[in-house]
């Protein structure tokens, strides 16, 4: 058995992009900056910074677009793959290494965050505390527990 998982909690380097493939499906693409401390050979405290491409589909996709944006806090668990393509400029073969998302959870709301809902229409909006996390059901059934995070 072989195993592809993913899980990442970090902040958008950039606002979601959402964007219809000619089939009509969804994708929204967003990148996810995350942090390392560790000491180097000397005792020094360092930090090191990942930056991932998410790609999201469908509902998913569209629920991303809506609610994310650049500086939030994120958790994405989901699957690595690398595609690649032809340079049509002749520079070669191109690759791009990138996380699909099956599930993605947001981070604790920002007070200073304004609502998401407008005036006309917050009956259908609900709100959670400062500190608590929103997680997303894809359409399948399934999603993340806040509890089930191991950190």
């Amino acid at each position: 058995m072989y195993i592809n998982k993913v899980m990442l909690y970090g902040n958008l380097t950039r606002d979601p992009e959402l964007k219809s493939i000619p089939s009509g499906s969804k994708v929204c693409t967003f990148g996810l900056a995350t942090n390392r401390s560790y000491k180097d050979a000397s005792g020094l405290k360092k930090e090191a910074t990942e930056y991932h491409n998410i790609v999201c589909w469908n509902k998913l996709a569209e629920l991303c677009s809506q609610y994310l944006k650049k500086g939030n806090p994120t958790y994405v668990e989901g699957r690595i793959t690398t595609r690649s393509w032809d340079d049509a400029n002749g520079g070669g073969k191109k690759y791009r290494t990138e996380i699909v998302a099956e599930t993605i959870q947001f981070g604790p709301k920002s007070i200073n965050q304004s609502p998401i809902a407008s005036e006309t229409n917050t009956s259908s909006v609900q709100t959670n505390p400062v500190g608590e996390l929103d997680t997303i059901d894809y359409g399948d059934g399934s999603d993340v527990n806040p509890d089930d995070i191991p950190f």
